[in-house]
């Protein structure tokens, strides 16, 4: 077993431009990171808003291993035709019983490889009141470490304190625990005392030139106005973010934690 397990995570993929971003950028970061995994959260790669069928299959395509996601996973009714079937593709765990899909999994990177798990978790400060994210969170790590000790939690919330929280409730049990949802990646990445790696926000991967992904012209008119308006993907000034986390894998606790930021070159 090699004496380190990294695993690449990417930033919301924002729409078109996301996945744009994602096809040129990749390449060069499996080339120069070698990670053992690919995570994405991939709730806004169908136009912006949810994920369909023939997209998780092009970010497969991409090299994109795991896709977890938050709130808008349910916004394509295509999705539901696949929730259920596909093991890789992750909805947040602390949803109702009974509501189709994964919450979690553990993923075997290579026959005799490391075992990997991934949780998918959403907050509920200004969000749907949802079961407990920290109960049902620590129940099924439990769970998930009777197989592997290297664990990532993409927590899909609103409130940076719901975030900071679960990230100082889960340390010691997560080797990582990455904030998504605002689109804004944030500077406070650390390992926390007992050996987790944790940031408020691994950020977007879409056009900069937006208001969080969005057309800057529709997002002005949403605020000035307060009426309706069709909301689109902006497509210029592309930029990949992700987080790459290296991890112990005798005891799943995380060795280091880098932010990236890559532009897409024209």
């Amino acid at each position: 077993m090699s004496l380190s397990v990294k695993l690449l995570f990417i930033g919301d993929i924002f729409g078109e431009p996301g996945r744009k971003a994602v096809e040129h950028l990749l390449p060069r970061l499996k080339a120069e990171f070698r990670p053992d995994l690919i995570v994405a959260n991939v709730e806004n790669t169908a136009g912006g808003f949810g994920l369909t069928p023939n997209v998780a299959q092009e970010l497969y395509g991409l090299g994109v291993e795991i896709l977890s996601s938050g709130n808008h996973i349910w916004d394509k009714k295509e999705v539901f035709s696949i929730l259920d079937k596909d093991s890789r593709l992750l909805r947040p765990a602390n949803y109702p019983e009974g509501v189709p899909g994964h919450g979690w999994t553990i993923y075997e990177t290579m026959v005799g490889g490391p075992k990997i798990g991934i949780l998918n978790l959403e907050g509920r400060i200004f969000m749907r009141s949802l079961r407990d994210p920290f109960t049902v969170g620590r129940e099924i790590l439990e769970q998930m470490r009777r197989e592997t000790a290297i664990i990532l939690v993409d927590f899909h919330a609103e409130a940076t304190s719901e975030k900071r929280a679960l990230g100082w409730y889960l340390d010691g049990l997560a080797t990582a625990v990455i904030g998504t949802h605002t689109h804004i990646q944030t500077a406070d990445e650390e390992i926390l005392p007992k050996g987790t790696a944790y940031i408020t926000d691994a950020g977007m991967s879409g056009s900069r030139d937006s208001v969080i992904g969005i057309t800057k012209e529709e997002a002005l008119h949403r605020f000035l106005y307060q009426t309706p308006c069709r909301f689109t993907p902006a497509k210029g000034n592309l930029w990949l973010n992700a987080v790459l986390i290296e991890a112990d894998p005798a005891t799943g606790k995380a060795l280091s934690i880098r932010r990236i930021q890559a532009p897409v070159k024209s």
